[in-house]
Order: structure tokens, then C-alpha cells, then sequence
């Protein structure tokens, strides 16, 4: 049996702004955009740059109701929320902080890999991850 998770879902507070910090920050590439007139809303998915095509999607829903929007920025309740895995840990940490990323600390080489903490538009912590070789196959934090 092979499974594998297709999107995971981040509450946003709009859709165009969210769009623009994972795009235009992140490099993330739009999947689909497609309004949902019925219910005054669109279904907008992105990918990280060379993703596989049916895995390691961000489905961004616009919160709607006022439960929802306090949620927006702590879906993780201030852990980690999202590990955005990388090729090469440095290109992507200096690109990054070039296009304003806020990182919470400075990076760090653990036995699992270098590792640095940081923030997106809404205040979610997400770990940027280069897996050491020998972490590929074992489990990491």
C-alpha cells in the first residue's frame, strides 16, 4: 500500500496576500486558483519548487468564520507547524532572507540536518530543512 498526504490546509486571513508570501517569497508555484462563486471562495493551492506533482500541496483556505480567523498565524499553537524540506539548505536560507523571511534564530547543523526556524506572513513557524544523509530514511523531529 502506498499513501501519501496531498495538501495540508493553512488558514489565511486573504487570499492574494498569502499568495504573494508564498510566491513571491518563497518561490512556491501556483497549482490551482479557481473561484468557487456559490460559496464566495476559491480554491488555491501552491506547491514548493519541484514538489511531486500529487504530494506536498498548501491548500490556502480563507478563514470565514470568527473561530477560524483566530487561528490564522497559530494553527501549530506556537510549535513548529510545517518542515519545508530543501536540497540545498543555504541557497534557499539566503534567498530567503533576502526577500524579508523572518527566521527566528540562526541556523543550525543537527544530527538530523541544518535547520533554521521561521516565520510566515501570519506569524507560523515552519522549519527550512536540509536532511543529513544518513537522516533520509529515519525519522526527524
Amino acid at each position: 500500500m502506498t499513501q501519501a498526504l496531498g495538501a495540508v490546509t493553512l488558514v489565511v486571513r486573504d487570499y492574494d496576500e498569502a499568495l504573494a508570501f508564498f510566491v513571491e517569497k518563497l518561490g512556491f508555484t501556483v497549482v490551482e486558483d479557481v473561484p468557487i462563486p456559490a460559496q464566495a471562495k476559491r480554491w488555491v493551492v501552491v506547491a514548493p519548487p519541484g514538489a511531486p506533482a500529487a504530494t506536498s500541496r498548501l491548500l490556502l483556505a480563507r478563514a470565514t468564520t470568527p473561530a477560524q480567523a483566530e487561528l490564522v498565524g497559530r494553527q501549530a499553537g506556537g510549535r513548529v507547524f510545517l518542515f519545508l524540506h530543501t536540497d540545498d539548505f543555504w541557497r534557499d536560507y539566503e534567498r530567503y532572507r533576502a526577500q524579508g523571511v523572518v527566521f527566528t534564530g540562526e541556523p543550525r547543523i543537527e544530527p538530523y540536518g541544518t535547520v533554521a526556524v521561521f516565520r510566515d506572513l501570519y506569524g507560523n513557524l515552519w522549519d527550512l530543512l536540509q536532511l543529513a544523509p544518513a537522516a533520509t530514511t529515519q525519522s526527524n523531529p
